[in-house]
């Protein structure tokens, strides 16, 4: 649990924030989520002042961040190996794990990788696909991508095309990966609105898929409002070319064009407006369901999964711009949500921001049944303050199973890999990391961490621009978690570790 006592990796003030506080305003008014390159585009780039140029480089000399690219990390944590993008060379995304196989999103299609040897990662395959996001998940011989850019067809050979044109395509592709290094593309189902993310609650004979995606417009003929819901899809695990949208259900009812959710601004400035949601994480084992959707965050019950049940909503007005991810602790009496300030593409790791926006929520689950509720305990964000030319936000993560404590790994793009302590909810700290100095020190280049995941003993890092990382933690308070083996881990459907 010990931490470097190297100046560049403990907590960092700097005064970079001020110089740069123009380009982070026009960065927080952006959509959020949707802001990072298309496939094959060149990573998003802003320039900054000269003044916030300077202070970056003199916080490097001075040992107070990293260097451009220089990787420092604490004490406990080992970095294994880095696997740099090859043939897939778009935007690396989410991770899916089955057996001795990751499986790497990225906006040009995917990746499986042999992690049987962790320390030597092969790849079995590459497949391109097109299509923004490309979060992916697997089911016994089935993988889900989720496509959320509109493409002139469902195929992996399509192109970009406007959204406004009904003969656009988005949403789920399903591949046939009973041959790792032979995927077969099988099954495609339209969406409305695409799908940015998805979620699987899976069952013996069939897969139910929760489709998050949001931001309708009346000229969108297959994305209009009010989107104020999710789709769900069955897929028959002997057939699934019957893929299927077999439901829609409703999470936020109300009268309006846009349903009852977060009205956004003007209402709650700074707030954006719900339309649908971001992510959902499910906990089959309990029953339960967690919705980051936009300006609100849900708790609901999956007892019938075609038609979940909204238990709970509560919403952040002060500290929460776009609700994005949602985590449940192992004993489902506690959600940590992540607030996507920026979209991904600021730098709102710094003392400008402060330490409660672009930050966890941790949220206590009390009461029983249909009376519970989510009680707001505090903020979690990194304490390693990082320039304005490195976007840096809270963004996905996983548990690391330990009994009796609530530990979590969890990417912060450009703030690298944080694992941090919420067993006690008030007081949330953390205990190790791992990061890169910045990509650039005279603009915003967008790149870091977009998933740690904790996998059977190790933390796997699926980094932006810089590839697939392997760490390995060692901790008295994490090595218990050794112990723990998984046949199949999709993050978003959250096991039960020690049932």
């Amino acid at each position: 649990m010990t931490l470097s006592n190297d100046p560049r990796t403990r907590r960092r003030r700097l005064g970079v924030a001020t110089a740069a506080a123009g380009l982070l305003a026009a960065l927080l008014t952006a959509h959020p989520a949707i802001a990072t390159p298309d496939p094959g585009d060149a990573p998003t780039q802003k320039d900054v002042s000269r003044s916030a140029e300077a202070e970056v480089r003199e916080a490097i000399a001075d040992g107070a961040i990293p260097g451009q690219d220089e990787i420092v990390h604490s004490s406990n944590i080992e970095h294994l190996t880095n696997i740099p993008k090859d043939l897939v060379k778009g935007t690396n995304s989410d991770l899916a794990f089955q057996g001795d196989y990751a499986f790497a999103g990225n906006y040009d299609g995917f990746r499986i990788f042999d992690i049987s040897n962790p320390k030597a990662p092969k790849t079995v395959a590459q497949v391109l696909c097109p299509g923004s996001q490309n979060d992916i998940s697997v089911s016994g011989d089935l993988l889900f991508l989720s496509t959320d850019s509109s493409r002139s067809d469902a195929s992996c050979n399509s192109t970009s095309q406007p959204a406004t044109e009904k003969s656009s395509w988005e949403g789920m592709k399903v591949f046939d990966i009973s041959d790792k290094a032979n995927p077969k593309y099988v099954a495609a189902v339209e969406t409305a609105c695409g799908s940015h993310t998805h979620t699987l609650v899976p069952e013996r004979r069939n897969v139910y898929i929760y489709v998050s995606s949001y931001f309708p417009s009346a000229t969108f003929p297959d994305c209009q409002p009010p989107h104020d819901g999710i789709s769900v899809i069955k897929v028959p695990r002997k057939a699934p070319e019957k893929a299927a949208v077999v439901g829609f259900p409703v999470l936020f009812p109300g009268e309006g064009p846009d349903g009852g959710g977060n009205p956004g601004a003007p209402t709650n400035p700074g707030v954006t407006k719900t339309t649908g949601c971001h992510d959902i994480t499910v906990l089959p084992s309990k029953d339960l369901a967690a919705g980051a959707c936009m300006g609100d965050g849900i708790l609901f019950s999956i007892e019938d999964p075609e038609h979940p049940k909204v238990i709970d909503r509560v919403q952040d007005n002060v500290n929460f711009a776009f609700w994005h991810s949602a985590t449940f602790n192992q004993k489902a009496n506690k959600v940590v949500f992540t607030d996507e300030l920026g979209g991904g593409v600021g730098a709102t790791c710094n003392e400008a921001t402060g330490p409660k926006r672009g930050a966890n929520g941790i949220y206590d689950i009390t009461g029983r049944g249909e009376n519970r509720k989510l009680v707001f305990r505090n903020y979690f964000k990194i304490p390693r303050m990082q320039a304005d030319t490195e976007n840096c936000v809270a963004h996905n993560g996983s548990l690391i199973p330990v009994k009796g404590k609530d530990l979590m790994v969890q990417a912060w793009y450009q703030g690298g890999v944080s694992v941090w302590d919420f067993t006690d909810s008030a007081h949330p700290k953390e205990i190790a990391y791992f990061e890169r100095g910045p990509l650039s020190t005279d603009r915003l280049t967008v790149g870091g961490s977009w998933s740690a995941y904790y996998y059977n003993g190790y933390i796997y890092s699926n980094d932006m621009a810089k590839g697939f990382d392997v760490l390995k933690i060692s901790d008295r308070l994490t090595d218990p978690a050794r112990r723990i083996h998984l046949d199949e881990l999709n993050v978003q459907t959250q096991p039960d570790y020690f049932d």
